[in-house]
């Protein structure tokens, strides 16, 4: 996600590195680079143009901080004028109204059935919301069933009737149905097409009509650039929507979407998608993606990630067994569970300052713990409680079972010893002051 735009600003601030103050000359030649970083990321020449323009107004209207090297005060004000430009602070959805009626807008695989089944999760698990999904694509057969079968998946109930073509009449029926069955969110699936058609938007400016939203997103691609923007503007001029959802941000996107979007159509982008499972959606943050497109991590979306995987219970228990030396293979499989509920392993890496850049020649896979997991599966209950039984003949044993080599067996039991007793002195570390108090 943006790391060519993240490469050409780096190379653009180099021009200012050794330079002793800022002046016109040196700010041009970095600012005309800016540009074009922006240009081949896909951003709008008037948003690219404007934004440098007031950068270089207000670089040249600083008073040289002797604190600060040019190279530092110019990131500083990039950093801070993207922040602006995507919006400057998150913006909640509006779920007042009962139910709130949340209505989809967007393009036929914009990514619309998929994100309706990652926010229905994210109101139900993280808001205690009881959702309920309502399929009105009545010309794509695929999408009513993709709907139904994200709600199995997710435990959510979805309104459908196949019978019905008129997709007015499903979303009002749809409401009444929440109404009765207690749904406090209704959202509305409703149908895409290749391109702008005026049957689409006339029909979806005629549910808009009826069911009387409390909000609107437009979904898009954010793979799709400038024509992304270019569609959200004429949606826009037809349903006023409330905010933008910007899907596949985790593909190879140049981020022209993202930091051109709220320029051009002056509505906040609310939500990104940045994987395929339902659990990956975020509430967007404009100052966290500006720290991510300059390289400098998102570690407060990090802690964010580990805090809802995080099980407070889970962590006494684990560390009252490190402290006893009795952390086993059982406790090990845990935690590396937990560590996969909160997403892609490059992602996460890529949020921690001066990762990012270290890691994208590195080709890290989702299933980068799937050999541990063979060779601890490939052990018995006792094993896994007492890994100091593991002698050579059951190591041959759980090689074959797990389908790798005793040497990849030694190796991770010689890392989990050394893993073990690192955690076992941090945490008697950590009990000293404790212990220390309670003599006293």
């Amino acid at each position: 996600m943006f790391q060519s735009l993240s490469e050409r600003l780096e190379r653009s601030f180099k021009l200012l590195k050794g330079e002793g103050r800022i002046t016109e000359i040196n700010v041009a030649e970095t600012l005309k680079d800016v540009r074009r970083a922006l240009l081949d990321a896909d951003v709008n020449f008037k948003v690219a143009k404007t934004f440098t323009d007031t950068v270089k107004d207000k670089a040249l209207g600083q008073n040289v901080l002797t604190a600060l090297k040019p190279q530092q005060l110019m990131v500083k004000i990039v950093h801070d004028e993207l922040t602006q430009l995507m919006g400057g602070s998150s913006v909640d959805i509006n779920l007042k109204g009962s139910p709130a009626v949340i209505l989809m807008s967007g393009l036929q695989g914009s990514g619309k059935t998929t994100f309706s089944g990652k926010l229905a999760n994210m109101l139900k698990s993280k808001r205690g919301k009881r959702p309920l999904l309502v399929a009105c694509d009545v010309y794509r057969p695929a999408a009513i069933e993709q709907l139904k079968v994200l709600g199995e998946q997710l435990s959510i109930p979805v309104f459908a009737d196949e019978e019905n073509k008129n997709p007015v009449k499903i979303a009002e029926a749809a409401i009444k149905h929440a109404r009765q069955m207690g749904n406090d969110v209704v959202i509305v699936d409703t149908a895409g097409r290749l391109a702008i058609d005026e049957q689409m938007m006339t029909e979806i400016a005629a549910i808009k009509d009826a069911i009387q939203p409390q909000e609107i997103l437009f979904v898009v691609d954010a793979m799709t650039g400038q024509d992304a923007v270019n569609t959200a503007k004429e949606f826009n001029e037809r349903l006023n929507f409330d905010g933008v959802v910007l899907t596949k941000l985790d593909g190879d996107t140049r981020g022209g979407a993202a930091l051109s979007i709220r320029s051009v159509v002056d509505k906040p982008i609310k939500f990104v998608g940045t994987g395929e499972k339902m659990d990956a959606l975020d509430v967007f943050h404009p100052e966290r993606m500006a720290d991510r497109i300059l390289g400098m991590g998102d570690i407060v979306s990090l802690v964010e990630k580990a805090q809802e995987q995080y099980d407070e219970e889970e962590a006494r228990r684990i560390s009252k067994k490190i402290a006893k030396n009795q952390f086993d293979f059982d406790d090990f499989m845990s935690q590396i569970q937990q560590i996969k509920k909160m997403g892609n392993i490059k992602d996460l890496a890529s949020m921690i300052p001066g990762m990012g850049k270290a890691l994208k020649d590195v080709d890290i896979d989702d299933d980068a713990f799937k050999g541990i997991e063979a060779i601890i599966n490939s052990m018995t209950p006792f094993e896994r409680a007492n890994p100091s039984s593991i002698n050579g003949s059951r190591k041959n044993r759980i090689a074959k079972g797990s389908g790798s080599t005793v040497v990849e067996v030694n190796r991770l039991l010689k890392q989990f010893d050394q893993m073990s007793k690192m955690m076992r002195q941090a945490t008697l570390k950590q009990a000293m002051p404790r212990m220390r108090k309670k003599r006293r």
